[in-house]
């Protein structure tokens, strides 16, 4: 059977708190046996690239460019797409879940196409969503690493049941 895929998505330039998160996220997925999926290049992907393969896992990285340029180290497999930021699509559209760690509007676009695709999204500290001033906000919500990684697997594995 193949594992479950979470992409873990978040700010290219990431706070050294924000890379913590991601590092321990992409070590605890990995640690389940879950394949993580991220953007490949640095900040909180790469983070989460280096604790997963800390913990032995698999890291799938989708990257911008049209080239391994800029790439993480981390990473299991790199997927060159020359698509720059675009490539969130398919970053999203490879996982089961999302999981999205603060961010910049490239997150945003993450979590919308996430949304739109039918995708579940888990949040750690990241955006809050409103319509026309009123709360929308489909968004799972996780303020610790561990449940937020938790609950992403739990809606990752039901979408494959």
């Amino acid at each position: 059977m193949i594992p479950v895929h979470v992409a873990v998505c978040g700010p290219g330039v990431a706070s050294p708190e924000e890379e913590g998160w991601a590092e321990e996220a992409g070590r605890l997925l990995a640690g389940e046996g879950a394949v993580v999926v991220c953007g490949g290049m640095s900040g909180v992907m790469d983070a989460a690239a280096r604790g997963a393969r800390q913990a032995g896992g698999m890291v799938m990285g989708i990257l911008p460019g049209r080239d391994l340029e800029g790439a993480s180290e981390h990473l299991s497999v790199a997927v060159v797409t020359g698509m720059g930021e675009t490539r969130n699509a398919l970053v999203v559209r490879s996982a089961d879940a999302v999981l999205a760690i603060a961010g910049e509007y490239g997150t945003l676009s993450e979590i919308a196409l996430a949304l739109k695709m039918g995708i579940p999204v888990v949040g750690l500290h990241t955006w809050e969503l409103a319509k026309d001033g009123v709360p929308v906000d489909p968004v799972v919500r996780a303020d610790r690493v561990p449940e937020a990684v938790a609950e992403a697997l739990r809606l990752a594995r039901g979408r494959r049941a």
